[in-house]
């Protein structure tokens, strides 16, 4: 057996800060790995200056993923899944204004982020996302480390220090997994549901009890997503003047209803009417909700990314107000575990991320983590399930990443409603579909997505260099 990495449904689904996991959720936590080498060397205390080198598409379009602002908001020590999102201007205005930052809530040294933070538009040539830290101590050493943020939150070093930690892991999953067919041996063998085979893996690192309350706690986010971008209305961040669409949808939809929070919100909804034409409204209406409030470096579950984190909740808040209104807990968490497995087999067999793969790698991804769930949910084998996944990505193949002066606004934030639709479609097709008559496994749309991944020019990887970024100017806006 190939000894890969273990992946956790709670490392595919993280809670964190928007707009971007790979060009803000990952350098800000490997801001804060750098802090933590720092302790480990004792260095903290004897650190002058520090400076930040961002390549390749962190420089390219890290001004528009607030890259910079996330290096600053890791480095003075805050956590992006618990920082109250209002306090994030304050500290950002407060480094701005006094040129100075409280490294790891420690030590206060000066910091000029104009000059202390370098845009190098050249690449490392590990991955597309590079960055380097280096401390300058009072006795003029320096401390240099190097990071790739390789999408989704994950943040890795060249080296891979931490393999052999990760393979300890892996011993532990009672059903490793590498590949879909891998997925469905376990299933066929064990008569387990993919969910059920993912909740035993899943127990090998925590104990039922934690994995209940933090499939729960990353749904209560995802709901609450929604709900504040359904409810929000204005221009949203960086200069495009993109207006929030969610707001006026949502009102025309939603009517006089009367609620007073995220559940009981949800529960109106069930009463409103859903014909065909109000389904495709609310479906894109929960997903304009999410990606606006991520444009707005709003909290968000990057699923499997932040640029895509919009697909999965729509899709699970319409299997709940539509589909199915008796469905609670035990259904939320069901469809966690599928979509974080099949996130998982992406990721280690492909890429999850624009800056390798383009939007196939996010959009793409995250439409086959929701078709797969939902088809499990609707009733569907595990080989429908595994079915549904492989028809949503096939129809993302190809998709570029060529966002507009780098904001994940345009065309992401409405991308995030086909994704949504694709995902329910691809259920629905796999749900009529006789899993003996399917042509293309799953195994082979991952190889083919990494193929087109390497295969696509360097304009279309979350450069602005290509594409609609180019056809279309802030002036044009």
């Amino acid at each position: 057996m190939n000894m890969e990495e273990c992946i956790s449904v709670f490392d595919m689904l993280k809670i964190g800060v928007g707009p971007s996991s790979s060009h803000t959720l990952g350098p800000w936590r490997a801001a804060e790995r750098f802090l933590g080498e720092l302790r480990n060397e004792n260095f903290i205390h004897t650190v002058s200056r520090v400076k930040i080198d961002l390549y390749g598409s962190l420089s390219l379009t890290g001004k528009g993923h607030a890259t910079d602002l996330a290096v600053m908001l890791g480095l003075s020590g805050q956590d992006p899944e618990y920082i109250p999102v209002e306090n994030i201007d304050v500290i950002i205005k407060s480094i701005e204004s006094k040129n100075e930052i409280n490294l790891g809530n420690e030590k206060i040294i000066p910091f000029y982020f104009l000059q202390d933070i370098v845009f190098n538009k050249n690449f490392l040539p590990f991955h597309a996302n590079g960055m380097t830290f280096t401390a300058y101590m009072t006795d003029d050493s320096e401390y240099v480390s190097t990071f790739y943020s390789i999408g989704g939150g994950f943040v890795v070093k060249e080296e891979r220090i931490n393999a052999k930690k990760k393979i300890q892991i892996k011993c532990a999953f009672p059903y490793p997994i590498e590949k879909a067919a891998e997925l469905l041996d376990y299933c066929k063998k064990e008569n387990k549901s993919i969910s059920e085979i993912v909740y035993e893996n899943e127990k090998s690192m925590r104990t039922e009890v934690v994995i209940d309350h933090e499939l729960i706690r990353i749904w209560k986010t995802m709901l609450e997503c929604m709900y504040i971008g359904c409810h929000s209305e204005g221009i949203l961040p960086g200069g495009l003047n993109v207006r929030r669409r969610a707001f006026d949808m949502h009102q025309n939809l939603i009517g006089l209803a009367n609620y007073d929070s995220p559940q009981t919100w949800l529960e109106e909804i069930r009463k409103t009417e859903v014909k065909f034409r109000q389904i495709l409204k609310w479906v894109s209406c929960f997903a304009l909700a999410v990606n606006e409030v991520n444009a707005a470096l709003g909290r968000v579950v990057t699923a499997p990314t932040n640029g895509s984190a919009g697909v999965i909740p729509a899709v699970l808040m319409y299997y709940l107000v539509i589909e199915n209104h008796n469905a609670g807990e035990k259904e939320i968490k069901q469809f966690l575990m599928v979509a974080g497995e099949i996130g998982s087999i992406f990721k280690k067999g492909s890429t999850i991320s624009a800056a390798m793969g383009g939007c196939q790698a996010e959009i793409g991804v995250s439409s086959s983590m929701a078709a797969a769930a939902l088809c499990e949910l609707m009733g569907g084998t595990p080989e429908q399930v595994l079915m549904a996944a492989e028809i949503a990505m096939e129809h993302h193949l190809g998709l570029t990443c060529d966002p507009i002066a780098g904001l994940v606004q345009i065309p992401c934030i409405e991308r995030n409603t086909m994704g949504a639709i694709k995902a329910i479609n691809a259920a629905e097709l796999a749900l009529e579909t006789d899993p003996k008559n399917a042509k293309v496994p799953l195994d082979k749309v991952v190889d083919t997505m990494w193929q087109t991944a390497k295969d696509m020019n360097n304009k279309y990887k979350e450069t602005s260099e290509g594409g609609l970024a180019i056809a279309v100017n802030m002036a044009d806006c």
